[in-house]
């Protein structure tokens, strides 16, 4: 019998979260290797994300680490999951995805959103105020006018390169992120973080809403999920302690720590508050056997109608995350799981 998955693109983003006796130099290079490693596996997409001042996370340089990843590897799409565009002018952005896409013509994708940094300090340092998200609509729109060279806010400024090139633009939202990716006739990348019934509603308006562009003719639905696949069910729960533990952490102390082992997680003490935290952070997360997660992975993707499913899991163990990855891979039967 046929997968449900089958035939669906995976791809995955890695947010270049360290761990626990790791240095941010060995962090970002193995951001690179799974990138490697995911392509073998026959994966769509690699995205990196956009995080600033945040402990145990060093992605902060997307475009930077894009570059690093597009020239290690060879076939597999790379992108941005996602530029904050409020941190940024769209002048720059658009130039740097011009040199990323004439080096690697054809292999570049530009993930949007729409966050600022988390406090105060942050936001100082980057220039930005906690209303620029605001302004992301009218951002969006002048970073593309670049590319099509029809944008009208600086009058005969163009993008050096970036004009006349096409790197496929997708917006990353939550919620009424949906509707503004709908009237720009854009790609949506979106998870269920809030529940099922609540995605759904916005998937439906999304469709409903979506007018087409030069950039897409159709609705694109792209499915971002936490997956984790083991020989068990407890085992692949263990997977995700990790990153329960680090979420609870940050909610409690303000602080997002690097991932500590699954041992050292769970002879952790947590407080009463820690410890909803931690299980809260675990719901609605997919894992478990292989055919668990096909049933689970799959009837998700059947019900939201979804084109292509964004993976972004976060564990200590790296050979463990990237069995996980293999295990995925052969349920959506992409190409054989690597050796070695």
């Amino acid at each position: 019998m046929t997968s449900p998955l089958a035939g669906i693109p995976l791809s995955v983003l890695d947010r270049s979260r360290t761990r626990v006796g790791e240095t941010e130099a060995e962090t970002l290079r193995q951001t690179v290797r799974l990138a490697q490693q995911v392509e073998e596996l026959g994966y769509h997409r690699f995205w990196v994300s956009e995080h600033h001042s945040v402990p145990g996370v060093v992605g902060s340089a997307p475009t930077v680490l894009a570059a690093a990843v597009a020239g290690a590897t060879t076939r597999i799409r790379v992108g941005t999951g996602g530029v904050m565009l409020p941190n940024h002018r769209p002048l720059v952005v658009a130039e740097q995805f011009g040199v990323l896409e004439s080096l690697f013509p054809d292999r570049i994708d530009l993930g949007l959103g729409r966050s600022v940094g988390f406090t105060n300090g942050i936001r100082r340092a980057l220039g930005v105020d906690k209303d620029a998200v605001d302004d992301f609509a009218d951002q969006v729109s002048e970073l593309l006018g670049y590319f099509t060279g029809t944008q009208t806010n600086h009058p005969q400024v163009h993008a050096r390169p970036g004009e006349g090139l096409r790197v496929p633009p997708y917006v990353l939202a939550v919620g009424e992120g949906a509707l503004l990716a709908a009237s720009l006739g854009l790609p949506l990348v979106i998870a269920g973080a809030r529940g099922e019934a609540e995605l759904l509603g916005w998937l439906a308006r999304y469709r409903a809403e979506f007018r087409p562009s030069e950039w897409a003719d159709r609705p694109y639905v792209v499915l971002a999920a936490t997956v984790a696949v083991a020989s068990s069910t407890a085992e692949a729960r263990r997977l995700l302690l990790p990153e329960a533990w680090a979420s609870a952490h940050s909610r409690t102390r303000g602080v997002f720590p690097p991932l500590r082992s699954v041992d050292e997680v769970l002879r952790l003490e947590l407080t009463e508050k820690e410890r909803g935290f931690f299980e809260q952070s675990l719901q609605g997360q997919i894992y478990g056997t292989p055919g668990e997660v096909e049933n689970a992975l799959g009837g998700l993707v059947r019900r939201t109608a979804a084109d292509e499913v964004l993976v972004t899991t976060n564990t200590y163990d790296r050979a463990d995350l990237l069995a996980s990855y293999a295990a995925l891979a052969e349920l959506a039967e992409l190409r054989s799981p690597v050796s070695g």
